[in-house]
């Protein structure tokens, strides 16, 4: 059975329809709702789109933090990093950053990136220098241990650099005024 395309399409200007709906287009339409449940009004509507703006201060998920929170952000991942699992039976813990340095040379320069991150982060913040070259020299020190085969490996769980860096830049943190 072949079904052509006037029984699929109405078209435009006649009065073929394609829907047995009772109802008329506006009802069948209903309110319209944006992103925060509020209805607009339809006279809003009636000159189209050309008053539609997108404010991208408001949807940058990064933008707009205070100092306490980009920290708390910064800390969040070097956990997750560092500190997010438990070896089962044992005390020991490891973090992505372990995981992701088991692939061969790839897993520790994504894990070494991810680290020069955080330490780009805490310069943002304002860490000055001798701040910065203490976490990049952590940093340096797992980024080259950890390219050893298994040594490496076990050496990138229990150094923690960003962990350390971490508690570095909370530590300057709390010795700035406010």
């Amino acid at each position: 059975m072949t079904i052509h395309d006037r029984d699929i399409h109405a078209r435009h200007g006649t009065s073929q329809r394609t829907s047995r709906a009772t109802f008329t287009e506006a009802e069948a339409r209903g309110p319209i709702i944006d992103q925060e449940g509020q209805e607009i009004p339809p006279e809003s509507l009636r000159d189209g789109f050309r008053e539609f703006r997108f404010d991208f201060s408001t949807a940058n998920p990064f933008g707009h933090l205070s100092r306490e929170q980009r920290l708390a952000r910064l800390e969040a991942i070097a956990k997750l990093l560092d500190v997010a699992f438990i070896l089962p039976g044992t005390k020991v813990r490891y973090g992505i950053d372990g995981i992701i340095g088991l692939i061969p040379v790839v897993g520790d320069i994504i894990a070494t990136a991810l680290s020069l991150w955080l330490v780009r982060e805490a310069r943002a913040l304002g860490a000055p220098w001798h701040i910065t070259a203490r976490m990049l020299g952590n940093v340096a020190i797992q980024g080259v241990v950890g390219t050893v085969p298994v040594a490496g490996d076990a050496f990138d769980v229990l150094f923690r650099a960003n962990m350390r860096n971490a508690r570095l830049l909370r530590r300057w943190l709390e010795r700035q005024p406010h």
